[in-house]
């Protein structure tokens, strides 16, 4: 197996990381919200966290490198449309998780304090993750049209 083959691979693999940890987690932090059982969102808070540090830090400081990398062996340039595109809509992606992460470390620590203190969230809370939830809708449609864009290279 050559070089290139493993590298898209890992590409490949990275993206999967990617999405399917950020959408999971997302999915288990906004459903677990709904039962406001502070327990519950303290324990969820505290593992979305563990995963975006080990799956999806990685996945997407790998993501460009490789892609670059992937780019260039393929003679690719940067001025082709759909490369373009993809990294403008990465970096929209990455413009909404950059903020996301810092939100999900609040989350997580007030929920740590309100359940360890056996109280209800704050109000704060409750504005923090809606901010949280909706800068991940971009993020998330950005990615679905990269995903697109990588298979489809349109233009």
């Amino acid at each position: 197996m050559n070089t290139y083959l493993i590298i898209k691979w890992l590409h490949i693999v990275s993206s999967v990381l990617l999405v399917g940890t950020g959408f999971g987690t997302a999915f288990y932090l906004f459903f677990i919200n709904r039962t406001k059982n502070v327990e519950a969102i303290a324990e969820v808070s505290r593992l979305v966290v563990r995963a975006d540090t080990w799956f999806t830090t990685p996945a997407a400081i790998f993501q460009p490198a490789s892609g670059v990398w992937l780019m260039m062996q393929g003679g690719w340039t940067f001025t082709t449309g759909w490369i373009l595109a993809s990294l403008a809509l990465f970096c929209l992606a990455g413009a909404c998780w950059l903020p996301v992460v810092w939100l999900q470390l609040k989350l997580r620590d007030m929920t740590r304090q309100s359940r360890d203190e056996k109280r209800n969230l704050p109000s704060s809370y409750w504005r923090y993750a809606r901010i949280w939830e909706y800068l991940g809708y971009p993020a998330f449609i950005a990615v679905a049209v990269v995903f697109f864009l990588m298979v489809n290279k349109p233009f």
